[in-house]
């Protein structure tokens, strides 16, 4: 076997042992201002697009996983939330997928656990996201990739109190 094909099954092994999540596809940045109906957080969020995915951490300076990432990203809004994902899921209301728009938190179950990831919707079924050690980065994600639709658990709207 060469190197990239080794290379390339480490990386696949990683992708399943790290991270928020497992293995999400990767699509092209969106810049923010590439849409006049994005929200101010996502595109705070967008922003930050590349910034390193590290497991525990919330500033752009450290990195960040995913509930630091949006949690990080509605502070700097004036909005406090829990820190973890299944708070933030407990903390806020639902909304149904239909009513979805640009800001709100899509969840997700990427562990056998309820709640185990969190993303920031942009809009077009795109979402922000800070996924794994495997992907590295903060990036951008489709609601319609098949991984994401099988674990997709519900969308939350952060609101000032």
């Amino acid at each position: 076997m060469n190197s990239t094909v080794i290379g390339l099954l480490l990386l696949n092994i990683l992708s399943l042992l790290s991270g928020c999540a497992t293995t999400p596809e990767i699509t092209p940045e969106i810049k923010p201002s590439s849409s006049s109906q994005i929200s101010p957080a996502s595109r705070l969020a967008l922003s930050l697009q590349g910034t390193p995915y590290r497991y525990g951490k919330s500033t752009p300076e450290e990195g960040f996983d995913c509930s630091g990432f949006v949690q990080y990203v509605y502070k700097k809004h004036g909005i406090n939330l829990p820190r973890t994902v299944k708070e933030m899921a407990s903390y806020l209301p639902q909304i149904p997928k239909d009513d979805i728009i640009s800001g709100d938190l899509v969840f997700f179950n990427t562990d056998e656990q309820s709640y185990s990831h969190v993303g920031i919707y942009i809009n077009n079924d795109k979402f922000i996201h800070a996924p794994s050690e495997s992907t590295g980065k903060v990036l951008v994600s489709s609601l319609n990739n098949q991984y994401w639709q099988k674990h997709y658990m519900g969308a939350r709207r952060p609101k000032k109190h």
